[in-house]
């Protein structure tokens, strides 16, 4: 998230691209990019399980936005298939977050 995030601040003009080709409002990109900056500081700073369990839906929710976004504006692509990695890896991290927190 972290790799998007600052970019995303930023409104690079690889990611302005990319939401105009979406058709996304570009006005959005720092908001998303600051979600994210605080969704990783969330999971990253100790206790607040309640705010840890909203940054992990908001990441999700992210991934699967970006997954349906591109297939409707583009189709299946089989380099989607690379998100299944960012999917696996929140996965695990929010099954191990549970297993140490009992």
């Amino acid at each position: 998230m972290l790799t998007s995030a600052i970019p995303n601040i930023l409104s690079t003009q690889e990611w302005v691209d990319v939401f105009n080709q979406l058709g996304y409002p570009v006005y959005m990109l720092p908001f998303i990019g600051v979600a994210k900056l605080l969704g990783i500081i969330a999971l990253l700073v100790p206790g607040f399980p309640r705010v840890k369990e909203w940054a992990y839906a908001g990441f999700f929710f992210d991934l699967t936005g970006a997954v349906f976004s591109g297939l409707m504006a583009g189709g299946f692509d089989p380099l989607m298939l690379f998100m299944l990695i960012p999917y696996g890896l929140g996965t695990l991290s929010y099954i191990y977050y549970h297993k140490k927190n009992g």
